[in-house]
């Protein structure tokens, strides 16, 4: 008797969108839970202060880096409180799983977009020699990048 495949890639089909539900679910919440941390008395104060002066920097610039140690105290707890953020691990990049790395490019995405010369190839430049990120996971950026259509 010939095997017939349907069966089996029928429930492989179920089995794999149960998968990709669940994990639809883990980025809905992180979602609604992105940066929360940002409204907190040790946060808010400094971002209120400095977030209007970082918007008219250009990214990566003297002016930017002063902006961001002006901001340490609320960068700190910020990213010990956010695994998307490479700082969140004591080894960086190689402690992100699949979800932090996806809210961490997005949350890369949003941030270029408040400054006027914002640009998410920059970025992905700029944050590979930030935290030394292998050359594979800068060609996944740029390809998930160019599928989504972001204009350079």
């Amino acid at each position: 008797m010939k095997f017939d495949s349907e069966a089996a890639t029928l429930q492989h089909m179920k089995r794999v969108a149960e998968l990709l539900t669940e994990a639809a679910k883990e980025l809905i919440d992180r979602a609604n839970n992105h940066d929360l941390s940002k409204l907190s008395k040790e946060e808010k104060p400094y971002f209120d202060e400095l977030t209007p002066k970082l918007a008219t920097t250009t990214f990566g610039s003297e002016e930017y880096l002063q902006s961001l140690k002006d901001l340490k105290p609320a960068l700190h707890h910020h990213f010990s409180l956010n695994s998307h953020h490479p700082e969140f691990y004591k080894n960086g990049i190689n402690g992100m799983n699949l979800f932090d790395i996806l809210e961490m490019f997005l949350d890369w995405k949003a941030s270029g977009e408040r400054h006027e010369d914002g640009n998410i190839y920059k970025s992905i430049e700029y944050n590979k020699k930030r935290f030394k990120m292998s050359d594979q996971l800068e060609k996944i950026f740029i390809n998930t990048a160019k599928k989504m259509n972001y204009k350079e």
